[in-house]
């Protein structure tokens, strides 16, 4: 596996990152929130080191899924941890949590995503098209270090098809959902579909922001994501009160 570990906070953060990034997209919130959590760093298969599947079927959300599982096992060994995803990240959270033996963690944070690939429409052509397409929203979006063209094309190609809305309700956790209100990736509705879905979540939204809040909003994301790792995931409980 291909992990960094960064952070030194009492709380675990497993952080997965998104379809055409490396888990360097995580690392300016990891930075900021150093103090706050212990940072689980992942590149999913076909980036970075990670291994590169040799056949397509490889790239599936439920192969994500593993990697991110394994990432659990390795550094979590049984402390409460939270997950946090952005954009295609969600996806992989939300796969990984459909299953039946899955590992809960203690929270979610959900960043940029959507629980419906099948109508994201993140790149719509076919063949070269579709690389030049990927190699374009590349650049939109500014990503310095982003995986190989070739991995996100047979990415896409295998996941665009998955709807995980009818999920939803069976996931207990608390979530924040973090979403900008300009994003045309995962616009904001899909947002609201998480937001709506979930049963314990609430949702920042981040006036004028686009799909990139990780490392254009940086400083507006760590404060939402410290403020639930203090107080949305375990709330102070009342203290009981007697009569005498």
């Amino acid at each position: 596996m291909d992990i960094e570990i960064k952070g030194s906070g009492p709380l675990r953060v497993v952080a997965v990152h998104g379809i055409q990034g490396t888990r360097a997209a995580w690392s300016p919130v990891a930075e900021a929130l150093a103090d706050a959590a212990t940072w689980v760093l992942p590149n999913l298969r076909g980036r970075g080191a990670a291994p590169r599947p040799t056949a397509a079927g490889g790239y599936a959300l439920e192969r994500y899924a593993d990697d991110l599982d394994d990432a659990v096992r390795a550094h979590c060994g049984g402390r409460p941890y939270v997950l946090a995803g952005w954009s295609m990240g969600v996806s992989v959270i939300l796969e990984a949590l459909r299953r039946s033996n899955a590992a809960r963690p203690a929270g979610l944070v959900l960043v940029s995503g959507t629980p419906c690939l099948a109508q994201a429409h993140w790149f719509r052509q076919e063949g070269d098209a579709l690389l030049r397409e990927v190699a374009q929203r590349q650049q939109r979006l500014g990503m310095r270090v982003a995986a190989d063209h070739a991995a996100v094309a047979a990415t896409w190609q295998a996941i665009r098809g998955l709807d995980h809305r009818a999920s939803l309700a069976a996931i207990a956790e608390p979530a924040l959902v973090i979403h900008g209100s300009d994003d045309t990736d995962s616009p904001l509705s899909h947002g609201l579909w998480l937001s709506e879905g979930l049963p314990r979540a609430s949702q920042y939204v981040i006036a004028g922001a686009g799909h990139s809040v990780l490392t254009e909003n940086t400083a507006d994301v760590a404060r939402q994501i410290r403020r639930f790792l203090q107080h949305g995931i375990f709330p102070a409980v009342p203290e009981s009160t007697h009569e005498n």
